[in-house]
């Protein structure tokens, strides 16, 4: 992977990350969101929460698939990191995440999305909770990558 190829990378999470920073925005008078609020939400609301599910895991699978490798290319670390949590390991150990454990649990919860609880509004609720407080944690670290990989990027 070259500059240009993270640079639109780049590009990329930051469409993803303004997206779910407006649909965070905009859901924030539910937040946290008790079960029985679930029924309430306008047909509005209900596709907000839809993006704001969809933005989590654009970005989420983004930032795993290419941002992060990318971070890797462009520090030029070196050695064969064959498997993707040697990738994570290899990234906290030069300071580019603050722990590959924390990136594990931001992806799982994306996967989490995959799975629909429609008959169940304590399991809903209970997720669209966490994941609330996990998309902020993921924009943080969205941010402390373009910080550390700044000085690596020539302009």
């Amino acid at each position: 992977m070259n500059q240009q190829t993270y640079n639109g990378a780049l590009e990329i999470c930051e469409i993803h990350a303004e997206r779910l920073r407006w649909a965070m925005a905009t859901l924030a008078k539910h937040m946290p969101i008790a079960p029985q609020d679930l029924p309430q939400l306008s047909p509005l609301d209900l596709a907000v929460f839809d993006q704001f599910i969809v933005r989590y895991s654009k970005l989420q699978d983004m930032m795993g698939a290419k941002l992060l490798p990318g971070v890797l290319a462009v520090t030029q670390e070196e050695g064969t990191l064959d498997t993707f949590i040697d990738k994570l390991n290899r990234l906290e150990k030069i300071g580019a995440l603050k722990s590959a454990n924390h990136w594990i649990k931001l992806r799982e919860m994306r996967s989490q999305f995959a799975h629909d609880y429609p008959e169940d509004p304590e399991i809903q609720s209970a997720l669209l909770n966490k994941a609330f407080q996990l998309a902020q944690e993921m924009l943080e670290v969205f941010a402390e990558i373009k910080a550390f990989t700044k000085p690596y990027l020539s302009h």
